[in-house]
Parts: structure tokens; sequence; C-alpha cells
């Protein structure tokens, strides 16, 4: 018998590298943790795989994640490992729980509850606090296997507060023992391997007290004493959410640009197609090219589809849910809430009664029925035709918008979701998609995976690319070629994890094998599986017939291999094979 010379060959697939060039038929060789040969592979392989008809990719990176809690209570990173991503960076938006001080445990959990929806029973439940420090997180999130690899930004929320007690919550200004401390922090969490820092500006993000978070209107030097620590480091990304107000092209684009400019360190930040002005990105666009050209590092975020709130029953969001009559149902069981909406009197109050204050900045977009639209349960669509909007199917059937959308709240029992587009959809296409995706200083991002697990549902977008974006759109699409290097190689770049996103012999076997014409997304799904009994949103993915971390197989068609959990902490920047044998010499 032949001595069989590699750890897996994956056969005869059309391989989409990663680079951008032209898709061919080949085979991939694994050994170990890394791709040892692409293209024609004689030898042989402890498992061989036939990929004949399918795709072979490199995994996919999602920069924008909150999985700050999911990595110490579970080993799977979903919904983000369910399609095709392999390497998340959480941390973003200043929101976490390290560093922090024992006392301050539940200022933290209001804030993530606040600002990710992520509620107060799932992480009292899930989170074992067996850290102070940001270091001694890192370790706690080690100690636990993962099924994919993770990269951990320092939440700025987290570390004013831990400096500087209720000072922080109370927006007063950092003295210089504050900076100086916060800088201290910041060079010991990159030295353990932070991959930067997360902050947010924005005025949307409030803990359930109603409170702004922490960053929100902290001085410019602030920002440049985190960043200095960076320069000092020689590594490091600055994340923001960048204020929605001020002068286009974005909010804090000065002071991003400042920043970035100072510090010789790459800032990151979301962007998203304005209501104020549809045409605005390009603005953006030309304003990133004229900073970056000028010694700038400065990359916009943008997601691939309109951002969506997820409307129904068993969601956080919907249009009746700030009517004291909601109030008196919101917690029953859905069964009982189905029953007790059905009474003529309940819905008397919910579709006119009084609406209270919201409880979340979010829920006044419940009632944008012009922006809601309908999710077909096995072939969502994320760029509707605007006549099947709430508003315009109410219209065509002659009755109130309000009554219409009561009744599609109870139809399959109850169970029923729609979609809110809060974002990224103002002219009803996704044209501007192809704009922003094409420039170089824009990437993928926003998946908010680990986040959000009552209202929203986006971590899925990869799979949304991969369809609707190369395969199903009615007009201009991307190339497979372009689309693969947008979710693995261009966004993996922006964070120095230069080991990953390519096919190539001496990179991170990170690979997945995709039979796309099969390949399809169903309808977002409540669950009940996170600690406490908590619910939350997860979307199920058809056609990825293997995933591969660091050479081991964690999922085969559509499920996940048991035992398997080969991912890792990413402590700083990732340099391919080649690179660390060299630096070992």
């Amino acid at each position: 018998m032949a001595e069989m010379e590699h750890d897996l060959v994956i056969r005869g697939g059309t391989i989409v590298d990663g680079s951008g060039e032209p898709k061919f038929v080949g085979d991939v060789a694994i050994d170990g943790e890394w791709i040892s040969a692409v293209g024609h592979v004689p030898g042989r392989g402890r498992r061989e795989v036939d990929a004949t008809g399918l795709i072979v990719t490199p995994g996919f990176t999602d920069i924008h994640t909150h999985y700050d809690g999911q990595l110490i209570w579970s080993e799977y990173l979903v919904p983000s490992s369910n399609h095709g991503v392999t390497t998340v960076v959480t941390g973003n938006c200043g929101i976490g729980f390290a560093p922090c001080r024992p006392t301050d445990h539940a200022k933290l959990i209001e804030l993530m509850e606040g600002v990710e929806d992520i509620p107060e029973p799932v992480t009292s439940a899930g989170l074992d606090w067996s850290w102070e420090t940001f270091p001694e997180f890192m370790d706690a999130a080690e100690r636990r296997g993962h099924d994919i690899d993770y990269a951990v930004m320092v939440p700025h929320s987290a570390l004013r507060v831990y400096v500087m007690g209720d000072r922080a919550i109370r927006h007063e200004a950092a003295n210089a023992d504050d900076l100086a401390r916060m800088k201290a922090l910041m060079a010991e969490a990159l030295e353990a391997g932070a991959a930067g820092i997360g902050t947010s500006r924005a005025y949307v993000h409030k803990s359930t007290s109603g409170e702004l978070v922490p960053t929100y209107d902290v001085g410019e030097e602030e920002l440049h004493v985190l960043a200095e620590a960076m320069k000092e480091a020689g590594r490091g990304v600055f994340q923001m959410i960048p204020a929605v107000t001020g002068e286009p092209p974005v909010g804090d684009f000065d002071i991003m640009r400042r920043i970035s400019e100072r510090s010789g360190r790459p800032i990151t930040f979301t962007s998203a197609q304005s209501s104020r002005d549809p045409y605005e990105y390009r603005k953006l666009m030309e304003a990133l090219g004229q900073a970056n050209d000028s010694g700038a590092k400065m990359i916009a975020q943008m997601f691939p589809r309109p951002i969506g709130l997820m409307i129904g029953l068993s969601a956080t969001a919907n249009p009746f849910c700030m009517t004291a009559a909601w109030r008196e149902i919101e917690d029953l069981p859905l069964a009982e809430k189905v029953a007790r909406m059905r009474e003529p009197e309940m819905r008397e109050q919910l579709l006119h009664g009084d609406n209270l204050d919201p409880k979340h900045p979010l829920f006044p977009f419940a009632r944008n029925f012009g922006q809601i639209f309908p999710l077909d349960p096995d072939r969502p669509d994320y760029e509707p035709d605007p006549a099947t909007s709430m508003q315009a199917l109410a219209d065509a059937a002659g009755v109130p918008v309000e009554d219409y959308m009561y009744d599609q709240l109870l139809a399959d029992e109850g169970r029923n979701l729609m979609i809110c587009a809060l974002g990224n959809f103002v002219l009803y296409n996704l044209d501007h998609v192809l704009e922003m995706l094409n420039d170089p200083n824009v990437v993928v991002g926003l998946g908010d995976g680990g986040a959000h697990y009552g209202m929203v549902c986006d971590a899925s977008f990869t799979t949304t690319a991969m369809t609707h974006w190369v395969r199903d759109r009615k007009s201009t699409r991307f190339s497979v070629e372009q689309m693969v290097k947008t979710l693995a190689r261009n966004p993996a770049e922006v964070f120095g994890l230069d080991d990953r996103g390519l096919l190539q012999p001496g990179y991170r076997a990170h690979v997945n094998v995709i039979d796309h014409e099969r390949l399809r997304l169903f309808r977002p799904e409540i669950v009940n599986d996170l600690p406490g009994g908590g619910r939350r949103l997860h979307q199920r993915a058809e056609g990825y017939v293997m995933t591969v971390v660091n050479g081991k197989v964690i999922r085969e068609n559509d499920e996940p291999v048991a035992g398997e959990l080969p991912g890792r902490l990413l402590r700083g920047p990732q340099a391919p094979q080649a690179e660390l044998a060299q630096a070992a010499e």
C-alpha cells in the first residue's frame, strides 16, 4: 500500500483561492494546521475528499462580532461558524466584560444588555467572572476550546469604568492620572495579544437604564492616548462606531483621521447608506481616498445587505411592543401570547393603546411599515421588492397597516418573523454595495454575531454574499473570485491576520468546501440554548459540505463534527508559515 503523504486532500474542486485571481480546478493538500500544496497533488491523503463540482474557498473572516460572553460559556461561535466563517474579531463597539472589578459586574452586564441585547439572566448564568484584568479574560476564554479562531479587542467602556468607576458612567472627563492608567492597561493588553481597542460614540448605544455608553462623549485626547499605546507597541487596530451626526461624509471623520495620522495605526469604522442623503457614501469614499493617500490608514466597514431588525412575537421588537397592553403579555409563553392576542379586547388595546417610552432606542423602527418585509422560510430575500413591504401589502389589501401587521404577527402560530431594514436600503435596492465593496478602502463587516440575540440575525451575511451577490441577483453581481476575496482575505488583512484568507501553500488550513448550486439560507428562527434558558435568533444554511479550521474538519454537511474544537485565540498579528520559519532562524 502506498504511503499516505498528507493528512487531508480535497480533490478536484473548483478552487477560488481568495486572491481574486481566476478560479481553477485542482486539489488542496493539508498537513497539520497548514496548507501544504495547491493544484495537482500526486500524493495521497489519510483522508480524501471528492470535491468534483464543488467550490473550494478559504475560510471567511468577520471582523465585527460580539462573542465576548459566548467565548466564556460556549465552544461554538454560532451563527458565524454555520456560514463558512472560520475567524472572528470580538470586543467591538467598546462593550465587553474586561477589565472589570468584582464590584462592577452589574454595570458591564447592564451595558451589554442595553447596547447588544444580551439579557442579564443570560450573562449572569453564563459568566463565571474568573478574571479581572483583560489578559486574565483572554486566558479564561482560551481555557475553553472553540470551533473557530478568534481575536479580541479591549472594550473602551469597560476599560474606562475599570479606571474611573462611576465617574465614567457620569461621563466625566478623564484626568491625567486616568489617562496614564488607561494607557498602561492598554499596553498590558497589547502585550498579551489584544487585537486593538473598540469604542463607540453612537447615541443609540445606551444601557438598560437609558444612560449613554461611557465612551459616547470622551475627549479626543483620550482616544489619542489609547492609540499612542498601540503606536508604541507597534500593533493594534482602533475600531470605532462614529457619531451619526455631524458633517458628511460621516460624523467624527476628522477625529478618526487625526487618530490614524498621529498614531500610524489603522482605524476601522462602521458606515452605511444615509437616509439624509442616499448618495453620501460617495463623499465618504472620496474622503477616505484622500486621507489614505496622505498617510492615514482608514478602513470603512459596510454590510452587504439591509441592516435588519427582526420583527416577531418571539423577537424583542414588534410594532406593539411599546404599548402598556404588550407589557402585560410580553413574558408569556408564545402559545399563551398568541391566544391572548386573538382576544378582541386585547387586539383593541394593542392596536390603539397609548405608546410608552421605548425600552430600547430601536423599538420605534418597528413601526416603520414601509421598511418591514416578509421573509420566506426557505429562501428569505434580503433585497426585497418595495411592493412587498407591509405598508404596500396593506394598501393593496385595502386595510389599515396596523391591522395587516397584527395578523402577520399571528401567522404560523406566532412564529412568523419579518425584517425591518434599519439601514442600507434607503432606495429599496443594494446598488451602493457594489460601489462600496469595490473601493479599496472599504471592507465587509458588521455581522454582529453573539449580540442582539432577540433583535438582529446578521451573522449569516457571508451566505447571502455567496448566494444573492454571486448567483441569484437579477441585476449586477460580483464574480465568485471577487466575493471570496472580499469575505476571506480583505477583512483578515485589516487586523494583520496575514496567515489566512488564501488557499496557498504555507497559509492556515482554513477551508470551505461549498455546493454553490445548492447553497441557501433559511429564515431566522428562535432557539432556546443560551445559559439560563435564554433565547436567541439563529439561522441555518444548507450547502456547506465541509469547513476546516487549522486542519481539522469542524463541520460536515451543515452539521458540527463532535469533539472537534481546533479554534485558537489569536494573540496579535499572524504570519504565514514561511515567515514564521524565517523569524525562528
